[in-house]
């Protein structure tokens, strides 16, 4: 944050992971239904238009390597009710987008912990990585999220740089407007 003539000056900083357009001349079936980069998982529901600005918290996951991101690592005394709740694991910076390595290891939220952030009725979980479960059980928690109306924004990046201003802060997403979509392409931008 900066001060200017005594008024708090808020930063913008683009979550959006940049995609080269190839990626999509591949032909792989998710990123044809709008899983690609940066996006909403909608599964088949319709983007709720009041989710595109959300109070937002930001949890520091980056020491949990070796295990499932569990209920004990966050605080949720400070999860609020509609708010989005964004996971900083740093996995996106160490490791290639689209990559083996991306798609198949990356962190998981314990069905536990998805559970419970359902149960506190928030709007979003974000994420730095490919999806809050891996293989067959990623489009499973992606549609018991959605039927909640709680909404997986999946391939964030620069969550490390809001954190080292701030884990609070507020969220815009601005999905594609696409029809027949389970993913929306979205611009995600933090304002801190």
């Amino acid at each position: 944050m900066r001060f200017l003539k005594g008024r708090v000056v808020c930063m913008l900083i683009d979550l959006t992971l940049a995609t080269n357009i190839a990626v999509l001349t591949e032909g792989n079936k998710g990123e044809l239904r709008g899983h690609i980069g940066t996006h909403f998982d909608v599964m088949n529901r319709v983007f709720p238009l009041e989710y595109a600005r959300r109070k937002a918290i930001l949890f520091d996951v980056r020491s949990i390597t070796d295990r499932e991101i569990t209920v004990e690592d966050i605080d949720l005394t400070r999860i609020e009710e509609g708010m989005a709740v964004l996971f900083c694991s740093g996995f996106i910076e160490k490791n290639e987008y689209g990559s083996e390595l991306y798609r198949h290891r990356h962190p998981q939220l314990s069905k536990d912990l998805i559970r419970t952030l359902t149960e506190c009725r928030i709007a979003i979980i974000g994420l730095d990585f490919a999806g809050m479960r891996r293989a067959e059980e990623h489009t499973e928690y992606d549609q018991f999220c959605a039927d909640r109306n709680v909404f997986a924004i999946e391939n964030l990046c620069g969550l490390t740089e809001v954190l080292k201003m701030a884990d609070e802060c507020l969220v815009y997403v601005f999905p594609m407007k696409l029809v027949g979509a389970t993913g929306l392409p979205c611009r995600v931008i933090a304002e801190v």
